[in-house]
């Protein structure tokens, strides 16, 4: 069974320096109905304007992802990791007993697009950690690359849940399949393009939740980029 949520039904945020459009419940955007899926708590899709940015801000026991589209986006923790990650990068920030960090986007003239995703932690209380790592566009081609995993299976960042998280980058006419556990269930997020799955039309920003099914297909109808989530059944 597959549940649509179209791109134009997500939470909208615009603060000026930040448009953000929120796949769940997420600060003031609060929908009772969307509070999450699994263990997959956000899905936020933001665009940050040039010299802008979120300050300092803390987080405890929750896995938080973040894959850049466009542009660049600074990271700074209070575990002293500083980086910069791009287009390809994946990083991976564990915040445990608590962690303190900022993001911001250091171009003069260039908006940062990127999505930040959370995943609740199968354990809490434990020490915060940092990870990141690259993934090339070729290496998704045509292919379900995964880029998390409970034990960094393939060079995928290690996240401590029994989620996997995989990225497909697809011309019109390719596709790719997943197969699901028994109780496992799936959420596919299309990045951009439009591609359908198990039978169902989605384009750029739209989403299926899976149930009960054992075979995931997706053909794309246009370039296309798409996240899968594979989840744990719900608690």
């Amino acid at each position: 069974m597959l549940t649509i949520r179209r791109s134009a039904e997500r939470g909208a945020a615009d603060h000026g320096w930040l448009h953000s459009r929120h796949s769940f419940s997420f600060a003031d955007y609060y929908d009772p109905h969307n509070m999450g899926f699994s263990a997959l708590r956000v899905i936020n899709e933001d665009r940050i304007a040039p010299g802008s940015g979120f300050g300092s801000h803390g987080h405890r026991d929750m896995e938080i992802i973040s894959y850049v589209l466009d542009g660049e986006l600074a990271h700074k923790d209070s575990m002293g990791n500083g980086s910069v990650i791009r287009p390809g990068d994946v990083q991976r920030l564990s915040a445990g007993t608590g962690i303190v960090h900022s993001e911001f986007n250091p171009a003069r003239d260039h908006t940062t697009h990127f999505l930040q995703i959370w995943i609740e932690p199968d354990v809490r209380g434990i020490a915060p950690s940092y990870e990141e790592k690259h993934f090339a566009r070729a290496d998704k081609r045509g292919v379900w690359r995964q880029i998390a995993s409970p034990d960094g299976a393939g060079g995928s960042v290690q996240i401590h849940q029994d989620a996997r998280v995989y990225v497909s980058v697809l011309a019109p006419g390719e596709v790719v399949a997943h197969a699901l556990a028994p109780g496992r269930l799936a959420y596919v997020h299309v990045v951009h393009g439009a591609a359908v799955v198990n039978g169902n039309a989605l384009a750029t920003g739209d989403a299926a939740q899976i149930v009960d099914e054992v075979t995931l297909q997706v053909a794309a109808t246009q370039d296309s980029e798409l996240l899968l989530f594979d989840l744990p059944p719900r608690q």
